[in-house]
Protein backbone atom coordinates (compact mmCIF):
# COMPACT_ATOMS: atom_id res chain seq x y z
CA UNK A 1 0.00 0.00 0.00
CA UNK A 2 2.83 2.33 0.88
CA UNK A 3 4.62 1.64 -2.42
CA UNK A 4 1.44 2.35 -4.40
CA UNK A 5 1.06 5.68 -2.59
CA UNK A 6 4.68 6.66 -3.34
CA UNK A 7 4.20 5.71 -6.99
CA UNK A 8 1.06 7.85 -7.13
CA UNK A 9 2.93 10.84 -5.68
CA UNK A 10 5.80 10.45 -8.15
CA UNK A 11 3.35 10.23 -11.01
CA UNK A 12 1.74 13.48 -9.93
CA UNK A 13 5.15 15.22 -9.74
CA UNK A 14 6.44 14.29 -13.18
CA UNK A 15 5.77 17.89 -14.53
CA UNK A 16 4.56 19.31 -17.84
CA UNK A 17 4.43 17.40 -21.06
CA UNK A 18 6.23 18.78 -24.13
CA UNK A 19 2.94 19.94 -25.61
CA UNK A 20 2.07 21.79 -22.42
CA UNK A 21 5.50 23.48 -22.36
CA UNK A 22 5.08 24.61 -25.95
CA UNK A 23 1.70 26.14 -25.08
CA UNK A 24 3.24 27.99 -22.12
CA UNK A 25 6.12 29.29 -24.26
CA UNK A 26 3.66 30.45 -26.93
CA UNK A 27 1.57 32.29 -24.34
CA UNK A 28 4.65 33.97 -22.89
CA UNK A 29 5.72 35.00 -26.41
CA UNK A 30 2.32 36.55 -27.08
CA UNK A 31 2.39 38.43 -23.77
CA UNK A 32 5.89 39.75 -24.52
CA UNK A 33 4.88 40.81 -28.04
CA UNK A 34 1.96 42.75 -26.57
CA UNK A 35 3.80 44.26 -23.62
CA UNK A 36 7.03 45.42 -25.32
CA UNK A 37 5.40 48.03 -27.61
CA UNK A 38 3.25 49.22 -24.71
CA UNK A 39 6.31 49.54 -22.48
CA UNK A 40 8.27 51.31 -25.24
CA UNK A 41 5.42 53.76 -25.79
CA UNK A 42 5.21 54.49 -22.06
CA UNK A 43 8.97 54.98 -21.92
CA UNK A 44 8.82 57.42 -24.84
CA UNK A 45 5.99 59.34 -23.17
CA UNK A 46 8.14 59.54 -20.06
CA UNK A 47 11.00 61.02 -22.10
CA UNK A 48 8.63 63.54 -23.68
CA UNK A 49 7.26 64.52 -20.27
CA UNK A 50 10.84 65.16 -19.12
CA UNK A 51 11.51 67.24 -22.24
CA UNK A 52 8.39 69.34 -21.71
CA UNK A 53 9.29 69.89 -18.05
CA UNK A 54 12.82 70.97 -18.98
CA UNK A 55 11.53 73.36 -21.66
CA UNK A 56 9.06 74.86 -19.18
CA UNK A 57 11.93 75.48 -16.75
CA UNK A 58 13.95 77.15 -19.54
CA UNK A 59 10.88 79.21 -20.50
CA UNK A 60 10.52 80.44 -16.91
CA UNK A 61 14.23 81.31 -16.71
CA UNK A 62 14.10 83.33 -19.94
CA UNK A 63 11.00 85.24 -18.84
CA UNK A 64 12.62 85.95 -15.47
CA UNK A 65 15.61 87.43 -17.29
CA UNK A 66 13.33 89.46 -19.58
CA UNK A 67 11.44 90.86 -16.59
CA UNK A 68 14.82 91.93 -15.21
CA UNK A 69 15.60 93.82 -18.41
CA UNK A 70 17.68 91.20 -20.27
CA UNK A 71 15.80 90.55 -23.53
CA UNK A 72 18.78 88.71 -25.05
CA UNK A 73 18.66 85.78 -22.65
CA UNK A 74 18.12 82.35 -24.25
CA UNK A 75 18.27 78.68 -23.30
CA UNK A 76 18.92 75.58 -25.39
CA UNK A 77 17.36 72.37 -24.07
CA UNK A 78 18.66 69.06 -25.50
CA UNK A 79 15.75 66.66 -26.03
CA UNK A 80 15.75 63.13 -24.61
CA UNK A 81 12.95 61.77 -26.80
CA UNK A 82 13.88 59.16 -29.40
CA UNK A 83 10.99 59.68 -31.81
CA UNK A 84 9.94 62.67 -33.88
CA UNK A 85 6.81 64.56 -32.85
CA UNK A 86 4.60 63.96 -29.82
CA UNK A 87 3.01 60.64 -28.86
CA UNK A 88 -0.08 62.35 -27.45
CA UNK A 89 -2.87 63.18 -29.93
CA UNK A 90 -3.74 66.33 -27.96
CA UNK A 91 -2.29 69.76 -28.69
CA UNK A 92 0.77 70.44 -26.56
CA UNK A 93 0.97 73.78 -24.75
CA UNK A 94 4.04 75.20 -23.03
CA UNK A 95 3.90 78.54 -21.27
CA UNK A 96 0.70 79.48 -23.07
CA UNK A 97 2.26 78.73 -26.48
CA UNK A 98 0.50 76.04 -28.48
CA UNK A 99 2.29 73.79 -30.97
CA UNK A 100 2.10 74.81 -34.64
CA UNK A 101 1.89 78.49 -33.69
CA UNK A 102 4.24 79.59 -36.49
CA UNK A 103 5.25 82.82 -34.76
CA UNK A 104 6.00 81.66 -31.23
CA UNK A 105 6.35 77.91 -31.85
CA UNK A 106 8.80 77.22 -34.65
CA UNK A 107 9.38 73.70 -35.94
CA UNK A 108 8.59 70.42 -34.19
CA UNK A 109 10.39 68.27 -31.61
CA UNK A 110 12.61 65.57 -33.08
CA UNK A 111 14.70 62.66 -31.87
CA UNK A 112 18.08 63.90 -30.59
CA UNK A 113 16.92 67.44 -31.28
CA UNK A 114 16.79 70.53 -29.11
CA UNK A 115 14.54 73.43 -28.17
CA UNK A 116 15.84 76.98 -28.10
CA UNK A 117 13.85 79.28 -25.83
CA UNK A 118 14.34 83.00 -26.42
CA UNK A 119 12.51 86.32 -26.40
CA UNK A 120 11.61 88.34 -29.47
CA UNK A 121 10.53 91.89 -28.51
CA UNK A 122 8.17 91.96 -31.49
CA UNK A 123 6.18 88.82 -30.65
CA UNK A 124 7.23 87.69 -27.17
CA UNK A 125 8.71 84.34 -26.05
CA UNK A 126 9.60 81.85 -28.78
CA UNK A 127 10.11 78.09 -28.71
CA UNK A 128 12.29 77.01 -31.63
CA UNK A 129 12.51 73.25 -32.08
CA UNK A 130 15.48 71.96 -34.05
CA UNK A 131 16.80 68.59 -35.14
CA UNK A 132 20.37 67.30 -34.99
CA UNK A 133 21.91 68.01 -38.37
CA UNK A 134 25.01 66.39 -39.81
CA UNK A 135 28.03 68.62 -40.35
CA UNK A 136 27.60 69.50 -44.01
CA UNK A 137 31.33 70.12 -44.47
CA UNK A 138 32.37 66.66 -43.23
CA UNK A 139 31.66 64.79 -46.51
CA UNK A 140 34.05 67.13 -48.30
CA UNK A 141 36.67 67.21 -45.55
CA UNK A 142 36.70 63.45 -44.88
CA UNK A 143 36.22 61.93 -48.34
CA UNK A 144 39.70 62.57 -49.72
CA UNK A 145 38.23 64.58 -52.59
CA UNK A 146 40.68 67.41 -51.93
CA UNK A 147 43.65 65.06 -52.40
CA UNK A 148 42.04 63.72 -55.56
CA UNK A 149 41.71 67.25 -56.98
CA UNK A 150 45.32 68.10 -56.12
CA UNK A 151 46.66 64.92 -57.73
CA UNK A 152 44.43 65.14 -60.80
CA UNK A 153 44.31 68.87 -61.52
CA UNK A 154 46.99 70.43 -59.34
CA UNK A 155 46.52 73.23 -56.83
CA UNK A 156 46.10 76.02 -59.39
CA UNK A 157 42.39 75.30 -59.95
CA UNK A 158 39.19 76.24 -58.22
CA UNK A 159 36.68 73.82 -56.85
CA UNK A 160 33.36 73.20 -58.63
CA UNK A 161 31.35 70.18 -57.46
CA UNK A 162 27.63 69.90 -58.29
CA UNK A 163 25.31 67.22 -56.94
CA UNK A 164 23.55 67.09 -60.31
CA UNK A 165 26.68 65.83 -62.06
CA UNK A 166 26.27 62.22 -60.99
CA UNK A 167 29.01 61.08 -63.41
CA UNK A 168 31.58 63.17 -61.56
CA UNK A 169 34.36 61.29 -59.78
CA UNK A 170 34.26 63.97 -57.06
CA UNK A 171 30.53 63.44 -56.41
CA UNK A 172 31.12 59.68 -56.26
CA UNK A 173 33.86 60.20 -53.67
CA UNK A 174 31.65 62.41 -51.50
CA UNK A 175 28.37 60.46 -51.75
CA UNK A 176 29.30 57.54 -49.41
CA UNK A 177 30.15 60.04 -46.67
CA UNK A 178 26.70 61.60 -47.09
CA UNK A 179 24.98 58.21 -46.93
CA UNK A 180 26.92 56.86 -43.93
CA UNK A 181 25.43 59.22 -41.33
CA UNK A 182 22.13 57.51 -40.50
CA UNK A 183 21.66 58.89 -36.99
CA UNK A 184 21.35 62.54 -37.92
CA UNK A 185 19.52 64.58 -40.51
CA UNK A 186 21.56 65.48 -43.58
CA UNK A 187 20.38 68.23 -45.90
CA UNK A 188 22.71 66.82 -48.54
CA UNK A 189 20.42 63.81 -48.93
CA UNK A 190 17.76 66.17 -50.27
CA UNK A 191 17.41 68.95 -52.83
CA UNK A 192 20.50 70.22 -54.69
CA UNK A 193 23.94 71.11 -53.33
CA UNK A 194 27.29 72.40 -54.56
CA UNK A 195 30.83 72.90 -53.21
CA UNK A 196 32.68 75.82 -54.74
CA UNK A 197 35.85 77.80 -54.09
CA UNK A 198 39.51 77.33 -53.36
CA UNK A 199 41.20 73.93 -53.15
CA UNK A 200 44.01 75.44 -51.09
CA UNK A 201 43.84 74.35 -47.47
CA UNK A 202 44.78 76.34 -44.39
CA UNK A 203 45.41 73.37 -42.12
CA UNK A 204 43.89 70.19 -40.74
CA UNK A 205 40.78 72.05 -39.53
CA UNK A 206 39.85 72.89 -43.16
CA UNK A 207 38.66 76.35 -42.10
CA UNK A 208 39.40 78.13 -45.34
CA UNK A 209 36.86 80.93 -45.73
CA UNK A 210 37.26 80.88 -49.52
CA UNK A 211 35.37 77.61 -49.79
CA UNK A 212 31.58 77.61 -50.02
CA UNK A 213 28.74 75.12 -49.65
CA UNK A 214 25.42 75.90 -51.32
CA UNK A 215 22.12 74.08 -50.78
CA UNK A 216 18.49 74.41 -51.78
CA UNK A 217 15.63 72.09 -50.86
CA UNK A 218 14.53 72.17 -54.51
CA UNK A 219 15.68 69.25 -56.66
CA UNK A 220 16.39 71.33 -59.75
CA UNK A 221 17.15 68.26 -61.86
CA UNK A 222 13.68 66.80 -61.50
CA UNK A 223 11.44 66.73 -64.55
CA UNK A 224 9.47 69.93 -64.90
CA UNK A 225 12.00 72.30 -63.36
CA UNK A 226 13.06 75.06 -65.73
CA UNK A 227 16.62 76.38 -65.53
CA UNK A 228 16.59 80.12 -65.01
CA UNK A 229 14.24 80.06 -62.03
CA UNK A 230 15.48 81.65 -58.81
CA UNK A 231 15.56 79.41 -55.74
CA UNK A 232 16.18 80.17 -52.06
CA UNK A 233 19.29 78.62 -50.57
CA UNK A 234 21.52 78.24 -47.54
CA UNK A 235 25.17 79.16 -48.01
CA UNK A 236 27.93 78.09 -45.64
CA UNK A 237 31.56 79.08 -45.55
CA UNK A 238 34.17 76.60 -44.38
CA UNK A 239 34.58 78.53 -41.12
CA UNK A 240 31.11 77.36 -40.07
CA UNK A 241 29.01 80.46 -40.78
CA UNK A 242 25.61 80.09 -42.48
CA UNK A 243 23.67 82.54 -44.62
CA UNK A 244 20.22 82.77 -46.23
CA UNK A 245 20.48 83.75 -49.88
CA UNK A 246 19.11 82.95 -53.33
CA UNK A 247 20.42 82.10 -56.77
CA UNK A 248 19.27 81.98 -60.36
CA UNK A 249 19.67 78.43 -61.62
CA UNK A 250 21.39 77.61 -64.89
CA UNK A 251 22.68 74.61 -66.85
CA UNK A 252 26.15 73.16 -67.17
CA UNK A 253 27.71 70.44 -69.32
CA UNK A 254 30.47 68.32 -67.83
CA UNK A 255 31.58 64.68 -67.74
CA UNK A 256 29.43 63.89 -70.75
CA UNK A 257 26.15 65.12 -69.27
CA UNK A 258 24.09 68.33 -69.11
CA UNK A 259 22.41 69.17 -65.82
CA UNK A 260 20.99 72.08 -63.83
CA UNK A 261 23.08 73.85 -61.19
CA UNK A 262 22.31 76.37 -58.45
CA UNK A 263 25.60 78.25 -58.84
CA UNK A 264 26.90 79.57 -62.13
CA UNK A 265 30.53 78.76 -62.90
CA UNK A 266 32.92 81.65 -62.22
CA UNK A 267 35.65 80.29 -64.51
CA UNK A 268 35.19 83.25 -66.87
CA UNK A 269 35.51 85.84 -64.08
CA UNK A 270 39.26 86.32 -64.62
CA UNK A 271 42.10 85.23 -62.38
CA UNK A 272 41.80 82.50 -59.79
CA UNK A 273 41.39 85.13 -57.09
CA UNK A 274 38.69 86.94 -59.07
CA UNK A 275 36.84 83.67 -59.57
CA UNK A 276 36.81 83.13 -55.79
CA UNK A 277 35.70 86.71 -55.16
CA UNK A 278 32.72 86.16 -57.46
CA UNK A 279 31.18 83.71 -54.97
CA UNK A 280 30.99 86.42 -52.32
CA UNK A 281 28.02 87.99 -54.08
CA UNK A 282 25.93 85.19 -52.59
CA UNK A 283 26.83 86.26 -49.04
CA UNK A 284 24.18 88.74 -47.81
CA UNK A 285 25.30 91.87 -45.99
CA UNK A 286 22.31 91.98 -43.64
CA UNK A 287 23.33 90.50 -40.24
CA UNK A 288 19.85 89.00 -39.80
CA UNK A 289 20.65 86.63 -42.67
CA UNK A 290 23.81 85.33 -40.96
CA UNK A 291 23.75 82.44 -38.48
CA UNK A 292 26.25 80.58 -36.32
CA UNK A 293 24.69 77.15 -36.76
CA UNK A 294 22.69 75.13 -39.27
CA UNK A 295 19.67 74.74 -36.99
CA UNK A 296 19.02 78.48 -36.93
CA UNK A 297 19.80 78.82 -40.63
CA UNK A 298 17.38 76.04 -41.57
CA UNK A 299 14.64 77.56 -39.39
CA UNK A 300 15.12 80.88 -41.21
CA UNK A 301 15.14 79.10 -44.58
CA UNK A 302 11.91 77.27 -43.74
CA UNK A 303 10.26 80.51 -42.64
CA UNK A 304 11.38 82.23 -45.87
CA UNK A 305 9.98 79.47 -48.08
CA UNK A 306 6.65 79.45 -46.27
CA UNK A 307 6.20 83.23 -46.11
CA UNK A 308 7.71 84.58 -49.35
CA UNK A 309 5.20 84.44 -52.25
CA UNK A 310 8.05 83.81 -54.70
CA UNK A 311 9.09 80.64 -52.86
CA UNK A 312 5.84 79.24 -51.49
CA UNK A 313 5.61 76.91 -54.49
CA UNK A 314 8.66 75.13 -53.05
CA UNK A 315 7.11 74.50 -49.63
CA UNK A 316 6.54 70.84 -50.45
CA UNK A 317 10.30 70.42 -50.99
CA UNK A 318 11.12 71.19 -47.33
CA UNK A 319 12.63 67.96 -45.98
CA UNK A 320 11.83 68.56 -42.30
Amino acid sequence: MKKQKEKHILTNQQGFTLAELLVVVAIIGILVAISVPVFAAQLERSREATDMANVRVAYAEVLTAVNSGDVNESRIVPLKQKEDGWQTPRKVMIGGITENDTNNWIGNPTAKGSCKVYYDPAIGPVLQWSREFSNIHNPFNNSGVLDYIHKTYGSNVNLEIDSGCTNSKMVKLIQPFIDEDKNRSSLMKTGTWAYMGSVSDTGSDHKNQNRYWFWTSVDINKNGFQAGETVPMIVSTADGKFYISNSQTTTRTSNGMTYNVIIKSTSSAGSKKQQIEAYKKYIPSDPKDCFDNLNDAYAAYEKLVKSNPDYQKYENTLPY
